[in-house]
């Protein structure tokens, strides 16, 4: 398993949760990134992360390439599976040396403008919604017998552990959670609470997450004469905790191949609202496990924030249905059994290719 720099988002946790669980299908996971210290060494540990910094690296990145290669010259992997597309260069360059298959994992929407090239070795390319595999039919050129949709997995708590959701006992509070960058739609979220306290509401607002926005979006909090109420959680090893504190969730994002950490936050039977972007439609039925709105509509937003937090026992039935269809859809166990279908079904066809050609030479 190929990953550039392992940070705090959704993605990062699907790698993680793979991992973890391949054992279980007969699998021997090995997890190779150029940058693992936001993870904890215990989990590096349990998990065999080996890093190898500057892999993803464009300069020195063939350097590094050659020096794992050698490292696993005697013994190299099955297959590799990258996960992320940013690694794909890395991850051919490693299949051409050793000689075994390549699967690429794709996480977002991509746009005209991104650039993303199949190498040869390539033999399927995971997506986690249908919305992903589509940018890549129709703008990248992927063939469509490569694209495998596998939706990212969540780990679902038992009912008892789960904390209530608008109970009379604390202010409301309303969050969001995942990187800082711009695509993630934030000063939406912002403005729609600015909206939410002009309305005599009482409530407090969560951010959880690092990344570039960071300052500018104190700045707009403050700006908004919000900052009192809004705050900001950086540098969280994981989102469990900021997701549990809160009584709604909320994803503005502009683009979205997913919503890994939407669907974290359902688990914990958590009412979210969400824009209606890439793959947020084919998780969330609107008003009955979540609520969708236009991106970039920080009135409808609120509008949604308002609804409910006036009705508690309607955000509560929204959050139920939410938790009750990750677990019958998005469950980790089903993300790894069908990514280990994938795996047996590349492995298998690279054996018949070797026995044919094998066969052809005697």
């Amino acid at each position: 398993m190929l990953a550039g720099v392992f940070e705090v988002r959704g993605s990062t946790a699907t790698t993680l949760r793979l991992a973890e669980r391949l054992p279980e299908q007969g699998f021997d996971p090995l997890v190779v990134c150029s940058d693992a210290e936001r993870l904890s060494s215990e989990v590096r540990r349990e998990l065999s992360i080996r890093q190898y910094h500057g892999l993803s690296k464009r300069l020195i990145g063939r350097l590094v390439s050659r020096r794992l290669t050698a490292d696993f010259a005697d013994q190299p992997p099955d297959l590799i599976h990258v996960q992320s597309r940013h690694m794909v260069s890395s991850g051919a360059r490693l299949a051409d040396e050793w000689g075994v298959p390549l699967i690429v994992s794709v996480h977002e929407v991509l746009q005209s403008q991104d650039q993303f090239e199949l190498p040869r070795t390539v033999r399927k390319v995971l997506v986690v919604s249908e919305a992903v595999g589509e940018s890549l039919v129709d703008r990248m050129g992927v063939p469509a017998e490569c694209v495998v949709v596998v939706p990212g997995g969540v780990d679902v708590p038992d009912v008892q552990r789960l904390v209530g959701v608008l109970e009379p006992d604390h202010v409301p509070s309303v969050g969001t959670a995942g990187p800082l960058e711009a695509v993630k739609g934030l000063p939406y979220f912002l403005n729609a609470a600015q909206k939410v306290l002009a309305a005599g509401r009482d409530a407090e607002f969560l951010m959880a997450g690092a990344g570039p926005e960071e300052n500018n979006l104190r700045r707009l909090a403050g700006e908004l004469g919000i900052r009192d109420r809004v705050t900001f959680l950086p540098n969280r090893p994981d989102f469990s905790g900021a997701l549990a504190a809160m009584d709604v969730f909320c994803l503005p994002s502009l683009q979205q191949g997913l919503g890994t950490i939407m669907l974290e936050a359902m688990s914990l039977a958590r009412p979210v609202i969400a824009s209606a972007v890439g793959g947020v439609c084919s998780v969330l039925r609107d008003g009955e496990t979540g609520m969708v709105v236009p991106p970039e509509d920080s009135a409808a937003l609120a509008g949604r924030m308002l609804s409910l937090l006036d009705d508690p026992v309607a955000a509560r039935a929204i959050g139920e249905a939410g938790r009750r269809d990750v677990l019958a859809r998005f469950g980790t166990a089903t993300m790894v059994e069908r990514t280990v279908s994938v795996y047996k079904e590349v492995i298998r066809a690279k054996e018949v290719l070797n026995q044919s050609r094998k066969g052809g030479t005697e």
